[in-house]
């Protein structure tokens, strides 16, 4: 099967769902982190965001989560590779990858209150005249 097969890409795909499901049973954060992305994308709904600005939410979202994906994936590797036992560089690892995850949700944290502060000043404004 060539990799530029049509079934060779669905298989991939499949995969890569799976991949997904395995992290969502798996992973706490991964769920409490899109139940604050729905919750977002809710919020800027409700506020009625320009499209550029919910474009940028479902970035943000995006972002926190393939984080989180990659951490995942990180962490599973480092505890492959060294059974479960603990290791100084292993455990380097695993720090500099939950620390990716810090600052992109950080920086998501940012970018929000940029957008939805505004929003969110500009309606209570409203509904105090």
């Amino acid at each position: 099967m060539s990799k530029y097969s049509q079934k060779y890409f669905l298989k991939s795909f499949g995969c890569a769902l799976h991949g997904i499901r395995l992290a969502l049973k798996s992973e706490k954060n991964l769920t409490r982190q899109i139940v604050v992305g729905v919750l977002a994308l809710a919020g800027a709904f409700l506020l009625k965001f320009s499209g550029v600005e919910f474009c940028i939410v479902v970035m943000c979202i995006a972002g926190v989560l393939t984080a989180e994906l990659f951490n995942s994936a990180i962490e599973y590797a480092i505890d492959s590779v060294f059974k479960n036992n603990f290791s100084k560089l292993g455990g380097m690892a695993k720090d500099i990858a939950a620390g990716a995850v810090c600052l992109t949700s950080f920086t998501a944290g940012i970018v929000g209150a940029i957008l939805y502060l505004p929003k969110i000043l500009s309606f209570i404004t409203g509904v105090l005249r």
